[in-house]
């Protein structure tokens, strides 16, 4: 499969996700911090650099980050280059309104150019580390990481799969052919690009049909619920999410017992940021969840690499049962 070195190796960030709203806040006051520090370095002198300084640099951040988040979507719809000129640009804009409003009301001092060469060396560190930012976690280099795991299908579950086709071929070969083009598909989709976001209507279908191949081999052990209803179809996520934890859930929770076991599959918006839980049987004497923890952690690196800081997933283990949390944006349209 060919991969596209060069796709999203260079952006602008998104201004509208509270990770680089974050980032920004703590290069900006870092910097400023280490400007205090070149003048002084004696704790009462230096906290009043710092007093003075906040109160220079704080109004000309906070407006900043508003405006580029209000416009956000323009500037990303701009070449690299074209970005760059409207972040600087917007950066002197701010800067000079406020110095002509804090000079009008609060008779503040000090000089313009002093101010924008200040904002010009700010604005080019946070250009610079947000570009080597997008370089290292763009997709040729994430490539390798996200493929170990997941363009793999765990052995054994191929393997009982063509057996299961075998033994139907005979009596029922229409439903055989139908759990082929359900393993085509589930192929199809891993060796596909994961590097953009997918609607979860097809996660869903996916995760169904490979729910379909597992229930030909395991039966009434299988049973499944879900709890999708109401659930915004249009919704966005990165690929091969569902699948990798339901492979986790029947490989722990139902191929250990001998009695059935239910996987509970609950998916549910709340206001701007979408739930999804995965619950399935558990048993801490059959702990091994080595592959289970690979399977999280590459879905956890997916999550920060598309969202930030805004997605997050977690476990919950308790008697009985093992629960898997992912919240995440969300997201109707691919960034």
């Amino acid at each position: 499969m060919s991969i596209n070195q060069n796709a999203n190796a260079v952006a602008l960030p998104n201004f509208r996700n509270l990770g680089i709203l974050l980032r920004i806040l703590l290069i900006v006051d870092g910097i400023s911090l280490a400007a205090a520090l070149l003048q002084t370095s004696e704790p009462l002198p230096l906290a009043e650099v710092l007093i003075e300084m906040s109160a220079q640099v704080q109004p000309v951040l906070l407006l900043s980050l508003l405006v580029l988040a209000a416009l956000g979507n323009v500037l990303r719809r701009l070449s690299y280059a074209g970005g760059i000129v409207a972040w600087l640009a917007i950066e002197l804009g701010v800067v000079t309104l406020i110095y002509f409003l804090g000079h009008r009301f609060f008779n503040a001092g000090g000089e313009l150019e002093r101010y924008y060469l200040f904002t010009l060396l700010v604005t080019g560190v946070l250009i610079g580390y947000f570009d080597l930012r997008g370089r290292a976690l763009s997709p040729a280099l994430t490539e390798a990481r996200l493929q170990a795991l997941q363009a793999r299908i765990r052995p054994h579950f191929l393997f009982n799969s063509i057996n299961a086709v075998l033994s139907l071929m005979r009596h029922d070969p229409r439903r055989a052919e139908q759990v082929l083009e359900d393993l085509a598909e589930l192929f199809r989709a891993l060796m596909g690009d994961n590097r953009q976001l997918t609607p979860f209507t097809q996660e869903i279908a996916l995760a169904r049909q490979y729910l379909n191949i597992e229930q030909l081999r395991l039966g009434e052990r299988l049973q499944v619920a879900w709890e999708i209803d109401g659930f915004p179809g249009d919704a966005l996520l990165p690929p091969m999410v569902l699948q990798p934890l339901l492979e986790n859930a029947v490989y722990h929770g139902i191929e250990p017992r001998v009695e059935p076991g239910l996987i509970t599959i609950r998916l549910r918006r709340e206001g701007d940021r979408i739930r999804v839980v995965l619950r399935n049987p558990y048993r801490a004497e059959n702990d091994h969840h080595s592959g289970n923890r690979m399977a999280l952690a590459n879905i956890r690196e997916r999550l920060a690499l598309h969202f930030d800081a805004e997605a997050g997933i977690k476990t919950i283990a308790t008697d009985g049962a093992y629960e898997v949390q992912i919240v995440m944006p969300y997201v109707k349209e691919k960034p």
